[in-house]
């Protein structure tokens, strides 16, 4: 009973409150109430705080969030390898990644990973902001740049370079800059991550480091968004050569200021602050890692 209080926590943890969770184990409300209230008692500690409006985890909740995805992943590891002999993965991964980058190399990655691995269920969220993988549940998370919270596992991918991109018909209306400064002067289509607008581009660092604050008529939170103004002809983006490589081939975008390139970016991925993986999520991790190794920006 108790690692089935624990699973029902980590619903309650995901889905955003007692009700939802209920709803998707079609369970009463009272239900939930009592075993939740159960598990409190049985660890001596309130797990969850909570007001008519909300839910928010106490630090003792977020340290069983945590533990309890390790310990239902191994049960479920072992439950498959006795039911359907050791090779066998089964199970749920929750993955977060950015817009662009979940659509192209995540989702293909996922594809054949799946194929090889029909046990498993994978949901993939997209999102270019910040997410909290302990308090929603992921199992891991790519990100551009350094993590904000260090309490984070990370596995680097390498670093990605960058260009600075416009569409041809934005070009033939408004002409290429060329040099930084110049884009001062262009309509710049600016991603948000969260409350940051990054909207301060820097080139280097030979001879030394330039720093540009662009501006334009448009701003999004979602890169592949952001990316699709840019191939209308709308403006210029800063994008990594993951998101624009292809585009670039195809003669979509056109690479600007290749005399000074842009800083690269770091390439990552992140885990919970957890000692172990289920061997499902470590066979993803192997093969996302793969595929992004031997993508097409790997080779040029």
């Amino acid at each position: 009973m108790l690692l089935n209080n624990i699973a029902l926590f980590l619903q309650i943890v995901e889905k955003g409150s007692l009700t939802a969770a209920g709803r998707e184990l079609r369970l009463s409300s009272t239900t939930v109430s009592e075993r939740l209230a159960a598990l409190e008692a049985h660890f001596g500690v309130v797990l969850l705080n909570r007001t008519t409006r909300a839910i928010s985890l106490t630090e003792e909740g977020r340290t069983l969030v945590d533990g309890a995805k390790q310990v239902l992943g191994e049960v479920e590891d072992l439950e498959a390898r006795i039911r359907f002999g050791a090779q066998t993965l089964s199970g749920p991964i929750r993955i977060s990644a950015p817009s662009n980058l979940g659509r192209t190399h995540i989702s293909g990655g996922i594809t054949e990973f799946l194929s090889d691995h029909p046990a498993i269920s994978i949901e993939l969220l997209l999102s270019d902001g910040y997410v909290d993988l302990v308090g929603e549940g992921f199992d891991m998370a790519f990100r551009f740049g350094p993590a904000i919270d260090s309490s984070l596992r990370s596995k680097s991918l390498g670093h990605s370079r960058r260009f600075v991109c416009a569409s041809p018909s934005y070009l033939e209306k408004h002409g290429a800059p060329q040099i930084p400064a110049d884009l001062k002067e262009h309509n710049c289509l600016v991603m948000r991550f969260g409350a940051k607008l990054d909207n301060v581009w820097q080139f280097g660092p030979s001879p030394l480091p330039q720093i540009v604050s662009v501006r334009g008529n448009r701003v999004a939170n979602d890169s592949a968004l952001v990316q699709q103004w840019c191939l209308e002809g709308h403006g210029i983006i800063l994008k990594s050569e993951l998101d624009v490589s292809a585009e670039i081939k195809a003669g979509n975008l056109v690479a600007l200021l290749e005399n000074h390139p842009p800083s690269p970016t770091l390439l990552q991925m992140l885990f919970p602050p957890s000692r172990a993986q289920p061997r499902r999520v470590r066979a993803l991790v192997d093969k996302l890692s793969h595929v992004l190794q031997e993508a097409e920006w790997r080779k040029g």
